[in-house]
């Protein structure tokens, strides 16, 4: 363990944000379990322990933490953190009754941060620190009064009730920052540091044939474009056409075939899919359908390359992400706290026992390193910032059961949404775009005739790495756009809205 920054994971869907903030701010950083941790500091130390924020209560909570604070090794406790330092110094923590969530007015009682006597910051808690404990001092406090920053008098130890690493804090970066110049860390972690440690996931297997499941996303694209590095013509990239895409996407991949190094083959498996999710409403179902369909198509590809080139694989390299396993399960086997969003299709959809091992180069980043990694391996910037489309693609943005119909309502109107979001400049200025069919019918008028027909739900949002978002504020000109082709263009939708929900407490997909 050569990290500067040791951040203890207690199951906040937010820690892994504080590890790349820090990264791009240039200092290693690693995410551990409480027990890793407890191991490690037995051994050796960090130069900051971060304590992270999590969906528990710290009245549930009997671990003995003390290790933590026992000695000179710096201390920043992020929320459920800060009310673990609190309480173990003897300060007192309220039960929560009313909770403080999303968007608050910080008090900086010092100008600590050098940003402004106020400042906007994320919050997501009940429970809260109700009094000091002796030789810290409250330097921060929220909008409804309560203690929302505490730092010991002599030592190195801060608190924080709100969340700094989320984008929605008014110079989140900044306020993090601040800690690590406290206490003078020299930068030791830029895009090369990173690339390497992509490149060290697959350095290690040898002369084997490696499989690829290639949606042309930025995350398998780059994912590929590291593992070619190494594998070369041992890398076969496989695209599954499973009948849930988008116009954009078949464009891509032509796209993709002819102008890029890598080798892409489309494996037609659409009637495979939408035969095992027909009449399946669920959505978690869906997911998991369609996670374990693709595994057995690649089983299937498996076969026929060992009967047909004399070729075996060995493993399956998969684009996943940290927000597909954070929402997915707890990172951790052991020690970990994480709570189940939901699960994606590359990691919680995947069958307990396969044919072939998985290869994550990027399973420990963000959306936005992932496009840094690309850019440093020079791939076309239009390639790198297409918005993200889920694994599952437009099975989870059909509410209920899928059909053909429904397909082609969403496909027609995703692709309207495309034209005019990139003919009013707007595409690059949000994080993700789509439609959802919502089973629904309603009333309007078309031509002089009554019409009773669907509901398509348009949604785009603004974001940094996907693990929050808020809507944007496009344009009424646009949306009107968009609105008046989808019911015009798209047959059997008679009314269009438009989704204003921020994540917390919504997701970005609608299933």
């Amino acid at each position: 363990m050569n990290a500067q920054i040791w951040i203890v994971d207690f199951g906040s869907q937010y820690t892994q944000l504080i590890a790349r903030i820090y990264r791009e701010l240039g200092f290693k950083s690693e995410i551990l379990t409480i027990d890793q941790s407890f191991e490690l500091l037995k051994k050796t130390k960090p130069e900051l322990l971060i304590l992270s924020g999590s969906p528990q209560s710290v009245f549930e909570d009997s671990t003995d933490y003390s290790l933590y604070f026992s000695s000179d090794i710096p201390v920043l406790g992020l929320c459920y953190g800060m009310q673990l330092m609190a309480q173990h110094f003897g300060g007192v923590v309220n039960k929560g009754i009313i909770g403080e969530y999303g968007k608050s007015k910080i008090r900086d009682l010092n100008n600590t941060f050098n940003i402004g006597e106020k400042f906007i910051a994320w919050m997501s808690h009940s429970d809260h620190v109700a009094v000091c404990p002796d030789n810290f001092e409250v330097f921060l406090k929220s909008e409804n009064n309560l203690i929302a920053g505490i730092k010991h008098q002599n030592q190195n130890f801060w608190g924080l009730q709100f969340h700094p690493e989320v984008i929605h804090t008014v110079k989140g970066k900044e306020i993090l920052l601040h800690f690590v110049e406290e206490i003078g860390l020299e930068e030791n972690w830029k895009n090369e540091e990173i690339y390497e440690t992509c490149i060290r996931e697959v350095e290690n297997i040898g002369d084997e044939f490696v499989l690829c499941a290639f949606s042309g996303g930025v995350d398998s694209l780059v994912a590929a474009s590291i593992a070619h590095k190494k594998l070369g013509d041992k890398l076969y990239c496989f695209f599954v056409d499973h009948g849930l895409l988008r116009p954009q996407d078949y464009k891509h991949i032509e796209l993709l075939k002819r102008e890029s190094y890598l080798n892409i083959e489309t494996i037609d498996a659409k009637e495979t899919f939408l035969n095992k999710l027909a009449g399946i409403s669920d959505p978690e179902k869906k997911r998991k359908i369609i996670g374990t369909t693709f595994i057995e198509v690649f089983d299937q590809k498996v076969k026929e390359f060992e009967r047909t080139k004399n070729i075996k694989f060995t493993y399956l390299l998969q684009g996943t992400l940290y927000p597909d396993i954070i929402e997915s399960h707890s990172p951790h086997k052991k020690g970990g706290k994480s709570v189940t969003i939901k699960s994606h299709h590359n990691v919680g959809g995947l069958p307990e026992k396969m044919n072939l091992k998985l290869l994550e180069p990027l399973k420990s980043l963000f959306k936005d390193e992932v496009r840094r990694i690309g850019t440093f391996l020079d791939l076309d910037k239009s390639w790198l910032y297409r918005h993200p489309f889920p694994g599952p693609g437009l099975g989870i943005r059909i509410l209920g059961a899928i059909d053909a119909i429904k397909i082609e309502q969403v496909q027609k109107s995703d692709q309207i949404l495309l034209e005019e979001l990139v003919r009013s400049e707007y595409y690059n200025k949000c994080w993700q775009s789509l439609t959802v069919h919502i089973p629904q019918k309603t009333v309007g008028v078309k031509g002089d005739a009554r019409a009773y027909e669907e509901v398509i739900c348009v949604r785009i949002v603004g974001s940094r790495d996907g693990m929050t978002a808020t809507w944007s504020h496009v344009p009424y000109e646009v949306l009107d756009k968009i609105s008046s082709r989808i019911t015009n263009e798209v047959s059997g939708i008679t009314r269009v809205v438009y989704d204003i929900t921020s994540k917390p407490p919504g997701t970005i997909e609608w299933e």
